[in-house]
């Protein structure tokens, strides 16, 4: 078995939130973001999953905000992608590119 760290479809999206947010990220962002540019609802819950496994594969690391009144005096934990993140991102974009590839007169030029 290979020892190389591969992305599923969600986990693309949650690391491309990320990079939309530009230092912004945090949990609830991330699930706007994927919800205004994909139409797809995801929970908190898988949200946090999904960035916990990033985290432990070295693909984001956070940090944790100051308290904020209009939170109820809680914190925020921030991400942000690494660099290996975003090079097992590119790869699982070139990946999708190179299927792709030569399909478009099947889908009438719309991939």
């Amino acid at each position: 078995m290979s020892s190389r760290k591969y992305l599923g479809e969600f986990e693309q999206l949650v690391l491309l939130a990320i990079l939309q947010l530009h230092g912004n990220a945090y949990g609830m962002r991330i699930r706007t973001e994927i919800k205004e540019r994909t139409n797809r609802t995801a929970s908190l819950g898988a949200i946090y999953t999904t960035l916990e496994r990033l985290e432990a594969k070295g693909f984001v690391s956070s940090w944790v905000g100051d308290p904020t009144p209009d939170r109820g005096g809680r914190a925020k934990k921030f991400f942000k992608l690494e660099g290996a993140g975003q090079r097992a991102l590119q790869e699982a974009q070139a990946v999708s590119a190179r299927m792709v590839a030569g399909l478009d007169p099947l889908f009438g030029g719309g991939l």
